[in-house]
């Protein structure tokens, strides 16, 4: 049931996404952050110094009784022994992505959850990205027909950050880094299993774990996918390119760049004009006549992302379902660790899922 309780979170980690978390809270109304607590001194002098009470241990944060939500935003291999930790400690628990590094791991937290009747979610904001929730709508209002293939990637020339991203042991590397983003974005925008995976990643900067990778997915329905994150792309390819029975979509980056170009039912059907197409002819690959198509712009949406900690608060309340439900994190993981599968054994993998 629903009340007018206010809730204390800590956060776990004082990096990138700690702060980031920090922020978005203070614009919660009723989600206070009592305090901060991080192994490095040079993050806790941080947080001090915005304001933020510092605990000195996490047994000192478990162990205090007005904490009702440990937020983990450290780096992923210790996801599941400080989430396990917390939800113990009798507190609720948000955890950064990827939530751990393996399927397994999952569903151990899962369980003791459920053992101790608390909320355990995690923290996949790319469902709230704009470009994504062009795609989305386009999608379920069938703007461009039946959807029959779609094309994810995000594309930069930094190579992997350096810190313990290029570290295995830290759960480091592409896939895990922004594949577990995309993936769970493309799992989001069908109802249908997949069928089967290939995939390749990337190793050209001579790191221990993938600067990038490749994934070729196909679904049950027909649905193909290939979704893509580079580290060493000077030239983007585009963020999104949608295929539909009536039309295509594009998305270029996250400046929401881009088009919808699609039949137009109203005009008489015209055979194309060739064109000359480097030594030869062709009608085949010659461009529709303006007449014969339409042009149409993207529709910004609505969002906001302080929606996802109102929705876990629901959820401890009983007043709602979660928005990313713990099922769909471990359906993403399985596709994660089938997409290591069919690179390291250079083959296609049969998945179910």
């Amino acid at each position: 049931m629903s009340t007018d309780k206010n809730y204390q979170v800590v956060i776990i980690g004082y990096g990138g996404m700690g702060s980031y978390h920090g922020q978005l809270i203070e614009e919660v109304e009723r989600i206070q952050l009592s305090g901060v607590y991080d192994i490095v001194d040079y993050r806790m002098d941080l947080a001090r110094s915005r304001g933020y009470h510092t605990y000195e241990s996490m047994e000192a944060v478990l162990s205090d009784d007005s904490v009702d939500i440990v937020l983990i935003a450290t780096p992923n291999e210790v996801h599941k022994e400080l989430s396990i930790k917390a939800l113990r400690a009798g507190k609720h628990v948000i955890c950064e992505k990827p939530v751990t590094i393996t399927s397994r791991d999952l569903t151990e937290i899962m369980q003791v959850a459920q053992e101790e009747k608390r909320i355990f979610m995690v923290h996949q904001n790319r469902r709230w990205d704009e470009d994504y929730l062009i795609v989305k709508e386009l999608i379920n209002k069938k703007v461009i027909g039946e959807v029959f293939h779609i094309e994810s990637r995000v594309h930069g020339a930094n190579g992997i950050p350096g810190d313990w991203r290029q570290l295995k042991a830290n759960g480091g590397g592409m896939l895990l880094d922004w594949g577990v983003h995309l993936l769970d974005q493309l799992l989001q925008l069908t109802d249908s299993k997949t069928s089967h995976v290939a995939a390749s990643l990337s190793t050209v900067l001579g790191n221990e774990v993938d600067d990038g990778f490749s994934t070729h997915i196909r679904f049950r329905n027909g649905l193909t996918a290939l979704i893509e994150v580079g580290t060493t792309n000077y030239i983007k390819l585009p963020r999104w390119y949608v295929k539909g029975t009536e039309g295509t979509a594009i998305i270029r980056d996250w400046d929401l760049s881009g088009e919808i170009v699609k039949t137009n039912s109203n005009s008489v059907k015209m055979e194309p004009l060739p064109i000359q197409a480097g030594n030869g002819l062709t009608k085949t690959m010659a461009p529709p006549s303006e007449e014969s198509t339409l042009r149409l712009p993207l529709e910004k949406p609505e969002i906001k992302p302080q929606g996802f900690y109102l929705n876990f608060i629901d959820v401890i309340e009983g007043a709602a379902e979660p928005f990313i439900r713990n099922e769909e994190v471990f359906r993403v993981m399985q596709l994660i660790e089938a997409i290591f599968e069919a690179a390291e054994t250079q083959s296609v993998v049969q998945l179910d899922l």
